[in-house]
């Protein structure tokens, strides 16, 4: 989809810029906009959708299948919805309302837009194989599979607010900060070295091949120098370090991780590998699992309540399809419930 001329229809810059609709909602710009247009092509098109589910019974029950449908889901919607605002709030989420709603009007739309697409095929099994048990558990089966993909999205929606750490609560790096060492500037006398100390450098021919600083007294490589004498070897020469290991005269606290000494020798920390984590380096954990926010949990909680909010008002709100036995009624008593209707239904198939 091109930039200069931008879809009229709102399902297609769903589907084809998706990234572009989270990040509208993560900024919160123009979302009124936005979900007024998610809610008026979602309204179309579930009214198409009741048509045709009532044009089994008769025009009447089409008239009003189409006018119930789009009922269905907005109620639903306005049931729900401050539930989902309420989980996030009180678990440190920083949703608005209208972030909140954009995000389950894109579920909605994206629903009712799979709904009518399969409009046809369900046209089609109406007019071949006129069967009223047939007919009804093909319609369930349609609008089951559009709501799993529809709540595909609004999952998808708030893993990319959670990426932008808007599920989890507001937390200060002052404590991590505080802990932190200090660095030290390149060329300063570390506290612990006496004022006095020179530093000597280790022969290009010592063991190991590697130049180490080592810190020693002024006065004693004076008095080495003026009798003229070379420096001791046993000062001027650490023990090599081990791969991956801070040299012996390096503090522990400046390696940011604990003493050689601490471990058996050739050996590191545990899962910590020489090779990734030279000495110096803040250490990394690897393999830690990852906490899954709690909004993020709670967001399978909601999407199970709003199903069952969902199919219960569906059976209070019925006929959608009309039972060619029976006379047109607006409303039928509630009596039993739409798990035991679609069970009696198949039994009956």
């Amino acid at each position: 989809m091109s930039g200069d001329r931008p879809s009229p229809l709102v399902i297609e810059r769903i589907l084809r810029d998706r990234q572009g609709i989270w990040q509208q909602i993560v900024a919160e710009g123009d979302l009124n906009a936005l979900t007024g247009r998610m809610l008026a092509s979602s309204a179309v098109a579930l009214a198409c959708y009741g048509a045709v589910l009532g044009a089994f019974h008769s025009p009447l029950m089409a008239l009003t299948s189409a006018l119930k449908l789009p009922l269905l889901f907005l109620v639903t919607l306005a049931i729900c919805l401050p539930t989902l605002y309420l989980f996030n709030l009180v678990f440190g989420a920083r949703l608005s309302v209208r972030q909140s709603l954009a995000l389950v009007m894109v579920a909605i739309t994206v629903t009712s837009m799979l709904a009518v697409a399969f409009a046809p095929i369900s046209l089609f099994f109406l007019i071949t194989a006129p069967d009223y048990g047939f007919f009804k558990l093909l319609n369930v089966a349609i609008l089951t599979l559009s709501a799993l993909v529809g709540l595909r999205f609004l999952t998808g929606g708030m893993q990319v607010l959670n990426d932008h750490g808007l599920l989890a609560p507001a937390t200060s790096n002052a404590p991590a900060q505080a802990h932190a060492p200090a660095a030290v500037p390149a060329g300063a006398v570390p506290a612990t070295v006496p004022a006095d100390a020179v530093p000597a450098t280790v022969p290009a021919g010592s063991a190991g091949g590697v130049a180490e600083p080592v810190a020693v007294p002024a006065g004693a490589a004076a008095a080495s120098t003026a009798n003229g004498g070379a420096p001791d070897a046993t000062t001027a020469t650490p023990a090599p370090a081990a791969p991956g290991q801070a040299p012996a005269h390096v503090p522990a606290q400046w390696s940011g991780q604990p003493a050689a000494a601490s471990f058996p020798p050739g050996m590191m920390p545990p899962g910590y590998p020489a090779a990734q984590r030279p000495w110096g380096t803040p250490p990394v954990r690897r393999g830690e699992p990852t906490q899954r926010p709690a909004s993020m949990t709670l967001l399978y909680i909601w999407i199970l309540l709003f199903g069952f909010v969902g199919t219960q008002l569906a059976w209070t709100l019925r006929p959608f399809f009309g039972d060619p036995d029976k006379d047109f009624s607006l409303f039928r008593s509630i009596d039993g419930n739409f798990y035991a209707e679609i069970l009696r239904t198949i039994a009956n198939l």
